[in-house]
């Protein structure tokens, strides 16, 4: 069987970096993308079984690229992550189609837990 695909959006490198390595070593297939249009391309050309995305990007925020995903490949799922208590913002992505959310920062254990329940390898 071929490995679940999960692509993680963030613009900070290290956060990409740590998820990275722990969804890898529960083998999924990783992708990273550091703004919108490095996540759009990769969605287009990978369509990964689950998004993780981060809220805050400069440029294309979050919203505007959870609205595209899921306009384009609504079976696509995706968890949001914000390091701001933005309950109209969490609301506002939920509505558009956002499984879930994390606050930074996040539980490893939780949000591993969120992405097997929605992904399983």
């Amino acid at each position: 069987m071929a490995q679940q695909k999960l692509l993680i959006v963030d613009d900070q490198y290290g956060i990409r970096i740590l998820l990275d390595e722990i969804f890898q070593k529960e083998g999924y297939q990783t992708f990273q993308a550091a703004n919108g249009v490095q996540a759009l391309d990769i969605v287009k050309n990978e369509q990964p079984g689950l998004v993780v995305l981060d809220m805050k990007i400069p440029g294309m925020d979050g919203l505007e690229i959870l609205k595209r995903v899921k306009k384009d490949y609504p079976d696509i799922k995706v968890i949001i992550m914000t390091a701001y208590g933005e309950l109209d913002m969490i609301q506002e992505a939920i509505d558009h189609g956002a499984v879930t959310h994390f606050s930074k920062p996040f539980d490893i254990e939780e949000i591993l837990s969120a992405v097997k329940g929605e992904l399983p390898v």
